[in-house]
């Protein structure tokens, strides 16, 4: 194990394997590479081309935290990897994960190629507004409860597992260290919407990538989704 130390201190623990361009992995909700095995073999194929970085985002597995969260304070995580893996990178993105990666490159980080896969982003009508307003009030007073436990089982219900499914997960060994990261789960609830285009009966997505004063940054982007199959866009 490897660690950087993000500038406000945090530690952010990760792998390093294989050697060529940098890319870095950036997990989702309850991704870390405790319980991530399909991210460490991804991390391994990928280093036959890359250096491939599969790192514990902040409050998850082997990094540390520092409160209160703020999406700035991922985005200098991210940052320090980019460093770490010498000052550019092309990047990943899962679920939330890619959302990071995408604020990321906004903010203006190094990242030269994204790649993004199945990231959270609803369609912003009222009903979509509303489950997300709802699915945050619930999850903010269970974790205010100390009910991490049922905190897992709101956001597993919410993303779409039978409530037969999760409540066999319970009883299994790995479930506590679901409950060790349900903290985290705050830090990606928020709802969003990305600029979109219709394709057919598919979305995808067009992206631009505002970056305030500095006018506006395109890069290569590559957004996967899960049909029926696995299907690409690129913009």
């Amino acid at each position: 194990m490897n660690q950087v130390i993000s500038k406000d201190g945090t530690g952010i623990a990760f792998d390093r394997l294989g050697e060529g361009p940098a890319l870095i992995l950036v997990g989702g909700a309850f991704q870390h590479r405790a319980i991530d095995p399909r991210t460490a073999q991804l991390a391994a194929l990928l280093a036959q081309h890359f250096t491939a970085f599969h790192y514990d985002r902040r409050g998850r597995g082997d990094s540390s935290d520092t409160q209160p969260y703020t999406v700035e304070r991922e985005v200098e995580d991210l940052d320090a990897l980019i460093k770490e893996a010498g000052g550019s990178a092309f990047v990943f993105g899962m679920s939330s994960g890619g959302v990071l990666a995408l604020e990321a490159a906004k903010r203006g980080l190094a990242i030269t190629k994204l790649a993004l896969y199945e990231t959270p982003f609803n369609s912003g009508d009222e009903h979509a507004r509303q489950a997300a307003e709802n699915y945050t009030r619930q999850l903010t007073a269970l974790l205010s409860e100390g009910r991490r436990g049922d905190a897992v089982a709101l956001a597993m219900t919410t993303w779409g597992a039978p409530p037969e499914a999760i409540a066999g997960m319970r009883q299994t060994p790995i479930w506590p260290l679901f409950e060790s990261v349900a903290p985290t789960l705050a830090y990606s609830q928020r709802p969003r919407k990305p600029p979109s285009f219709q394709v057919g009966d598919e979305w995808a997505f067009l992206i631009w990538l505002g970056l305030g004063m500095w006018g506006y940054c395109m890069l290569l982007l590559l957004v996967l989704y899960y049909r029926h199959g696995l299907s690409t866009r690129a913009t």
